[in-house]
């Protein structure tokens, strides 16, 4: 990973905590795929991918997350949930930002699901 991208991640992180969210687990990777954050909101598990996105010009960071990647995130977190005692309820969440800057966070609560 990329130290921007590292740095984007930190900063959502710390933005969702900030929130009141629990991290709970970071770049969970399998064979399916990686989810960037899972974190606790409540008794709720959310999955959340980040997105930075400078340059604009093939849409923004939340246009990014297409269909297929929308798939193998699902298929990321149901891999993680079969590994957890009880199957708590779950959303998938996305942090878009075009630069690294805490005003610059646009938060989409389940932006995506089943």
């Amino acid at each position: 990973m990329s130290a921007i991208g590292k740095a984007a991640e930190d900063l959502a992180a710390d933005y969702l905590v900030d929130q009141g969210l629990k991290v709970i687990d970071r770049n969970y990777r399998c064979r399916f795929g990686e989810i960037d954050l899972i974190l606790r909101d409540g008794k709720t598990t959310v999955f959340t991918e980040v997105r930075l996105r400078s340059n604009s010009r093939f849409g923004d960071g939340a246009a990014s997350v297409t269909a297929q990647k929308q798939q193998r995130l699902l298929a990321t977190a149901h891999h993680y949930l079969a590994g957890q005692p009880n199957s708590p309820p779950c959303r998938f969440d996305v942090i878009a930002m075009d630069r690294v800057d805490p005003s610059r966070i646009n938060w989409i609560k389940n932006a995506f699901g089943e």
